[in-house]
């Protein structure tokens, strides 16, 4: 768009595409999720921005629903990390294994991806797992990729991670780095 002229036809149809967007996934959400207007709306802002979203409340709001709902909406692969105490960065991002190729006897590494290769993720309780674990998130956040070993491998195109933590608990919590809040 350029200041001196204005939107143009492409920009009209553009906003025209993604107002109608957003009034279909409004509707298919309201069908399941009943209130949390509020909510709905900035995770779309989120969405649309192709940001993350980080959600406080209590148990009980009908996070996994909406979330999973809006997947299925926008027909993205779904994944839920319930993040622990024990959560490892490999339990997240994928692991190498070694396979033996039973015609040649050889080995080899594969690639073995975790569940952060989903297009939509539900971190839940993000604040409840080490550091690492929160630091190997935060590089796919920030750089849609994650690194095993010495490789990094390409997460899907969109890739959007809503997190939530529990005000309530604070036991058994760590603090979240200032750029995942």
């Amino acid at each position: 768009m350029n200041d001196a002229s204005g939107p143009t036809a492409h920009d009209s149809v553009a906003i025209e595409r993604l107002g109608a967007a957003r009034e279909r996934i409004l509707q298919q959400l309201s069908q399941v999720i009943v209130g949390q207007h509020q909510v709905i709306e900035e995770l779309l802002i989120s969405l649309f921005c192709r940001g993350h979203c980080l959600l406080e409340g209590v148990p009980g709001l009908a996070k996994t629903l909406m979330i999973s709902t809006l997947s299925r909406t926008l027909n993205l692969s779904f994944s839920r990390i319930q993040f622990t105490p024990d959560l490892m960065p490999a339990d997240i991002t994928g692991t190498e294994i070694i396979e033996e190729d039973r015609a040649t006897g050889s080995r080899g590494y594969r690639f073995l991806q975790g569940p952060l290769f989903a297009n939509v993720i539900l971190a839940d309780e993000i604040n409840r797992t080490p550091p690492k674990t929160q630091a190997a998130l935060l590089e796919a956040m920030q750089e849609r990729h994650v690194t095993v070993g010495r490789v990094r491998h390409k997460l899907p195109d969109p890739f959007f991670v809503l997190a939530t933590q529990n005000p309530i608990e604070q036991e058994g919590t760590y603090p979240l780095p200032e750029a995942q809040q």
